[in-house]
C-alpha cells in the first residue's frame, strides 16, 4: 500500500511587486492555514515518511508548518525545483522515481499543476484552494504502479472546512 500525499501552498503575499515569484513568502492567512491544516491532519494521526517541497518560499513555509504539526522533522524535507512551474507529466515521473521504501510521501507545490495531478488520479476533485490536502491510497507495492492505478481511498481536506 502507498499513500500520496498532495499540498497546495497556503495563501501567499504579493506586498513586494519587485521580488521574483519564486521568492514570495506567505500572507498572514497562509501563515494562519499552515498550521491549522497540519494540526487537522495530526488530528487524523497522519505520519509519513518523506515530504518533498517545491523549492519556492511559500511551499517550503507551508511544509515546515505542516510538518512541524505532524512530526516530521523539519530539517528532513527535501526541497525539489521540479516541483515548481511544472507540468503533470514531471510530477508523474518523480512520483514513479521515489524509492520503494516509502510508503506515505507527502508532496507540497502548486497550482495549476496539483489540481492537474489531482483530475489525474480522481475526478471528483475540483479546485484545489491554497493550502488544501489530498489524500490518497493506492493497492500497490512500488511507485511506478501509482500512475497506472486510481486511489481505492481519496480524502481532500481545505482551510475552509476547518473555519
Amino acid at each position: 500500500m502507498k499513500t500520496l500525499y498532495l499540498v497546495r501552498h497556503a495563501k501567499s503575499s504579493w506586498d513586494d511587486p519587485a521580488l521574483a515569484d519564486h521568492d514570495r513568502p506567505l500572507n498572514e492567512r497562509g501563515k494562519r492555514d499552515a498550521p491549522k491544516m497540519g494540526d487537522r491532519l495530526a488530528q487524523r494521526g497522519t505520519k509519513v515518511d518523506l515530504i518533498i517541497s517545491s523549492s519556492a518560499a511559500r511551499a517550503l513555509a507551508t511544509a515546515q508548518a505542516i510538518a512541524e504539526k505532524i512530526g516530521y522533522d523539519r530539517a528532513s524535507i527535501v526541497a525539489d525545483r521540479r516541483l515548481y512551474g511544472t507540468q503533470v507529466s514531471a510530477l508523474l515521473y518523480l512520483i514513479q522515481e521515489l524509492d520503494d521504501r516509502y510508503e506515505r510521501v507527502m508532496l507540497f507545490g502548486h497550482n495549476p499543476e496539483f489540481t492537474d495531478l489531482a483530475h489525474f488520479f480522481g475526478s471528483e476533485i475540483d479546485e484545489l484552494p491554497t493550502c488544501a490536502v489530498v489524500e490518497m491510497t493506492f493497492e500497490v507495492d512500488h511507485w511506478t504502479e501509482v500512475v497506472k492505478r486510481k486511489p481505492v481511498t481519496i480524502w481532500i481536506s481545505t482551510p475552509k472546512q476547518l473555519d
